[in-house]
């Protein structure tokens, strides 16, 4: 794919995204989840692999659905109340719909199954907007009216997928796969607290994507696909190994790492609200995920030598804007839980 086609393809998606954003009305949000969608496949379907083809498919079905509803939802909410404002969505069955149309853009389960096969079908750097940039837009409608939307619905949906995720990425060798298992769980804490505090749920959304792009891009560097391969990241990457290691552990919510800051807060603000059995169900399922991303330390750990210096190293980095973008984004990742007082609602 030629350099102008990619920068249109991703001004494109800047577009969508900011044009949903920044819209109060349901055609204009649609409108730039449309153009989101549009932008994005030719990105992910650009290796012209048969599982690459596959993948931009089922994100394109799986999409168009989800905006359908969404189209579908608002009609149904403006023929009730004659508003085709974001903010007066007053129709119960159109509150429902919504939610369970941005819960299926988003990856939240039942609706989750597309996340696993697309991150597979897709390349690493692909596989980083699907999971950061693309989950904005959906988000910031979910952030618009989550004083509207079905909180049981939202509740159960959002407990669901952090026990998915858990239990998905379990049986999984390879890092996109339990990557996208991942990602579903963290949505699941997102959605789970927005209804309580809008607050909490962005600062989860922000913490996610602060800690998944050092994480994808050390992936990137290391050309490191499956757990196996990750066995050999030190050879490689001597530097690398250790950082990519406690990037892991702080996705996975280990204190003292960063991750841990926004489980902490969601786990207090609901344990405040007299919800103790959905905070127990979440600090329990968030065990299995750590479970995974401790066994992917250990792959990692479980090569380094004590004496690197004997060791022929097949340095396979080179200086680029990625370079540049892993070295501002890695002190946070891992070093903001200090900043928890600043960041309680």
């Amino acid at each position: 794919m030629s350099p102008m086609i990619t920068s249109i393809l991703i001004l494109n998606l800047a577009t969508g995204t900011i044009i949903t954003m920044a819209s109060f009305h349901w055609l204009l949000a649609w409108m730039g989840l449309e153009l989101n969608t549009l932008a994005i496949l030719p990105i992910i379907s650009k290796s012209h692999h048969p599982r690459a083809t596959e993948a931009s498919t089922k994100y394109f079905l799986t999409q168009a659905a989800a905006s359908a509803l969404i189209l579908f939802s608002s009609v149904m909410n403006a023929q009730t109340t004659g508003q085709w404002s974001i903010l007066q969505l007053e129709d119960p069955l159109a509150q429902t719909l919504l939610t369970m149309a941005l819960a299926m853009k988003l990856g939240l389960a039942p609706a989750h199954f597309w996340l696993p096969e697309v991150l597979q079908g897709s390349s690493f750097k692909t596989g980083l907007i699907i999971i950061t940039w693309q989950k904005l837009a959906p988000m910031t409608l979910l952030l618009l009216t989550w004083n509207q939307a079905s909180m049981l619905t939202l509740t159960m949906m959002g407990s669901l997928s952090v026990i998915v995720g858990g239990l998905g990425g379990l049986n999984q060798t390879q890092l996109r796969k339990i990557i996208a298992f991942s990602s579903i769980a963290h949505l699941g804490w997102m959605a789970t607290i927005i209804t309580k505090s809008n607050k909490l749920a962005l600062l989860n959304l922000t913490m996610y994507i602060l800690i998944s792009m050092p994480m994808m891009l050390s992936l990137i560097f290391s050309s490191t696909k499956t757990t196996q391969d990750l066995t050999t990241t030190w050879t490689t990457s001597p530097m690398l190994a250790p950082l990519t290691m406690m990037t892991l552990l702080s996705l996975g919510g280990l204190p003292p790492l960063s991750g841990f800051m926004p489980k902490w807060l969601t786990l207090e603000e609901l344990l405040t609200q007299n919800m103790a059995l959905l905070a127990t169900v979440l600090a329990m399922s968030t065990l299995l995920s750590l479970f995974f991303y401790l066994r992917l330390s250990y792959s990692l750990s479980v090569t380094m030598s004590p004496s690197p210096t004997k060791i022929s190293s097949k340095w396979r980095l080179k200086p680029d804007t990625s370079a540049l973008l892993l070295s501002i984004t890695l002190p946070p990742s891992i070093l903001a839980l200090p900043l928890t007082p600043l960041m309680k609602p």
